[in-house]
This record gives C-alpha cells, structure tokens and sequence, in this order.
C-alpha cells in the first residue's frame, strides 16, 4: 500500500514577497568582488567620480560605470552630479539598514 507524504508546512506567505524582491536586488548587488572593492574604496576616501575611481579599479570608466550603476539602482551608493561628472559614495543610511536589526527580525522574529 502506497505511503501518501502529508506535510506539516504552510504555504509560503506571497505577503513578504515585495520586502524579500527588494533585500534580493541589494544583496544581489553585494555579491560581487569588485563591487565590495568599490564599495571598500569609497569608504576609506569618501565621494569619487569615475575617472578618479577607475584607474584606481583598474577598470575602464564603461565597466566601473555598469558596476556602480548596480550599487546606486540597490540604493547601495549615492550620485552627486558636479558640472558634467557624477561622483559617487556609499549611502551609510542604507548599509547601516542592510546590518540592522530589522533585517534580523526577518529571519529571527524572536530577536525583535
């Protein structure tokens, strides 16, 4: 006679979906080597333009560019437009969210 699995689980909740979308884009943004070397570089020297930054990356400005474009879409970074530069620095706000508490009490309700 054939076993007929029962589970106990629930259904994942499509409520948290939009909140778990959004923390995805962001780690999905840190999640890259050079992004962190970036991100890295830009906190020991504060606000950089790419033609500063790019030699330092040893990148070409188009490349770094799609790399910063990744952190400022993930709120990961600011931009600052000055004359016909933009410069770039990490947005302390949302990586202060990133390693918070609240992000915790996702995963670990009873920390809350």
């Amino acid at each position: 006679m054939p076993l007929t699995a029962v589970s106990s689980e629930k259904a994942v909740d499509p409520s948290n979906d939009k909140e778990f979308e959004l923390y995805e884009s962001k780690f999905k943004a840190l999640a890259d080597k050079k992004r962190l070397q970036i991100m890295n570089i830009l906190t020991q020297k504060g606000s950089m333009c790419v033609c500063d930054l790019a030699p330092m990356m040893n990148m070409t400005q188009s490349k770094l560019s799609y790399h910063l474009k990744i952190l400022w879409d993930a709120n990961i970074l600011t931009k600052e437009t000055r004359g016909t530069w933009s410069y770039y620095d990490i947005n302390t706000e949302e990586i202060n969210h990133l390693l918070s508490h609240e992000l915790c009490c996702i995963f670990k309700p009873s920390c809350c």
